[in-house]
């Protein structure tokens, strides 16, 4: 069969002139269409689209043309064989076909795609999906992370914006070391040994509370030379709460005190329970049970109601009432007791039979708070990263202006203490908080309790995890634990950053002890003030309590 190629012809056996790679291509086309029209019973190939395989040595700029306004006509064999190829060029539109409009060419009897394929095709559509939604969550953290690290701090009032500027807010070595501890986390909840842990810490606190209800009941009843049923039942009507003593003495903020507020006479008496190793147990009066009043703010000098007993709440008493109180806690002219948990049961039907009338000092009180509160907004947006670094400095620089050791400061050293640090909080505001704070002190103030109040502190529920960590370290009771010790009962090892292999154990237990290094007054040991600030300052930038929990159980192991 001959083959003309625009003039050329050349025979299967003959030895043909060199062609372009285009023009090889073509000749292959052709030959397998003429091949196909002389056996009919065979099935037709569909034609190739050639029309870029232009007789050309140079390249084309057939490339760009978009696909949607480029078409290919392909002319049919003659009888005699002859195939021509024809450029669009050459031949007008109208020649190629006068009685059909243009269409592209679409091969028809395709077959169908097997499942096979459709499978492919699906699993690879599924991957796509799955990665654009990683890589746009991935996107939107990242851009959301800039926006945080680089937005201004807009909940500021305004004279703190303006003191703001000046102020470089970056992040120093001991700051970044002491967010490494937010690492803990991270690691994933395990329930069922929280739950297990949790059952038997409920069962033991259940057998304290009944040892110490059954002394109290003994040693009442004890005094009283009448024995009757009647009394029985009127020193039953009471309210049962844990509470301890808010002091920087380790040995006295650890003391485990459990109180009761009577009904019938608005009296109230507080025990303390100690425990000797696993089965001695010890219950001693604290607070002789008698009838007392509030010795400081608002109330002071009114009788204690039920209304004064709830989580958070404050008893404070005269020292030299009580003569039997440790020489420790004498020292201080006010004994402060924190309640830190409540039978609510039991004060819920107490509140439910008796009446009490709320007076102005309640609304007072109410105002008070959200001085505070708004003061602790202020600062804690300050003291998100750099909280560890800041609080545990705070608390040596106000103890150093305190030259009497008394525990109070006036208004100026405590706001120079604030600028040292950075912390800017307007005239007004510092001005309302002192008013709340001062008392009868003369124009000073405890620069403990106005720390506390103006940056606020952790909850109930997270000091109960910090005490019972230092409770473990502090196995001598005697509020101080030396640094040795420390290093031995840290542990590291369930660091993500030690399991994934970024750091080791000694470098996230040295970064530990380095932070916590700055806060201690001596270089050898660690007071409980000094370890509470710590975790104090940890606390500002974890939402939730669970988490901070985490953060303090995992490497002391409680």
């Amino acid at each position: 069969m001959d083959l003309e190629v625009k003039g050329i012809a050349a025979s299967p056996t003959s030895q043909a002139q060199p062609f372009s790679g285009r023009k090889k291509l073509l000749q292959q086309g052709q030959t397998s269409k003429s091949w196909a029209i002389q056996n009919p019973r065979l099935p037709v190939v569909p034609p190739l689209d050639l029309q870029s395989l232009i007789d050309s040595d140079e390249e084309d700029d057939f490339s760009h043309i978009p696909l949607s306004t480029a078409h290919f006509h392909f002319n049919p064999p003659n009888s005699s064989s002859a195939v021509s190829c024809i450029t669009p060029c050459q031949v007008s539109r109208t020649q190629l076909n006068e009685n059909e409009p243009e269409q592209d060419i679409t091969p028809e009897n395709l077959p169908a795609p097997t499942s096979k394929y459709k499978l492919k095709y699906q699993q690879y559509e599924t991957e796509m999906k799955e990665g654009y939604k990683q890589y746009s969550q991935r996107n939107a953290e990242k851009t959301k992370s800039n926006i945080m690290q680089q937005s201004p701090k807009n909940k500021i009032d305004d004279k703190c914006v303006q003191g703001e500027e000046a102020i470089i807010d970056t992040l120093t070595t001991l700051d970044r070391k002491a967010l490494l501890q937010q690492g803990y986390a991270e690691i994933p909840y395990n329930a069922q040994r929280s739950t297990r842990r949790s059952d038997a810490e409920i069962v033991a606190a259940e057998r304290k509370k009944q040892t110490v209800a059954e002394q109290v009941m003994t040693d009442h009843l004890s005094r009283i030379r009448t024995h009757s049923t009647l009394t029985e039942n009127m020193l039953s009507h009471k309210v049962q709460f844990d509470g301890r003593i808010i002091s920087r003495n380790g040995r006295d903020a650890c003391r485990e005190l459990i109180g009761f507020f009577f009904i019938h006479d608005q009296s109230l008496t507080i025990y303390e329970y100690r425990q000797f190793g696993k089965n001695r147990t010890n219950v001693l009066p604290f607070i002789q049970k008698n009838i007392y009043s509030h010795q400081c703010g608002r109330r002071k000098g009114k009788q204690y109601q039920l209304g004064d007993f709830y989580v958070g709440g404050n008893l404070t008493f005269l020292s030299s009432d009580h003569p039997r109180l440790p020489e420790s806690i004498k020292e201080n002219k006010l004994l402060i007791l924190r309640i830190t948990n409540i039978d609510q049961i039991a004060l819920y039907s107490l509140k439910t039979d008796s009446v009490e009338h709320e007076d102005d000092i309640t609304s007072q009180e109410a105002n008070d708070r959200l001085v505070l509160e708004a003061v602790q907004d202020v600062l804690k947006e300050q003291l998100l990263k750099r909280g560890v670094r800041i609080l545990t400095g705070l608390g040596k620089y106000l103890k150093q202006l305190d030259k009497e050791g008394t525990g109070l400061l006036d208004k100026a050293a405590v706001k120079r203490a604030l600028q040292e640090f950075h912390l800017q909080v307007s005239e007004d505001a510092l001005e309302s908080a002192w008013q709340v704070l001062e008392g009868d002190a003369g124009g000073k103030a405890d620069y403990g309790e106005f720390t506390r109040a103006v940056i606020g502190e952790m909850n109930e529920y997270r000091k109960s995890f910090v005490r019972k960590a230092f409770m473990k370290l502090d196995f001598n009771k005697t509020g101080c634990v030396p640094l040795t010790d420390i290093r031995k009962c840290y542990c590291a090892k369930k660091h993500p950053q030690v399991i994934s292999g970024h750091s080791t154990e000694e470098e996230i237990k040295l970064s530990f002890l380095e932070t916590l290094k700055g806060a201690c007054s001596k270089s050898d040991e660690v007071s409980y003030g000094e370890f509470e600030d710590y975790y104090e300052g940890l606390s500002i930038g974890i939402v939730n309590d669970e988490d901070f929990v985490n953060i303090v159980r995992t490497p002391w192991g409680i």
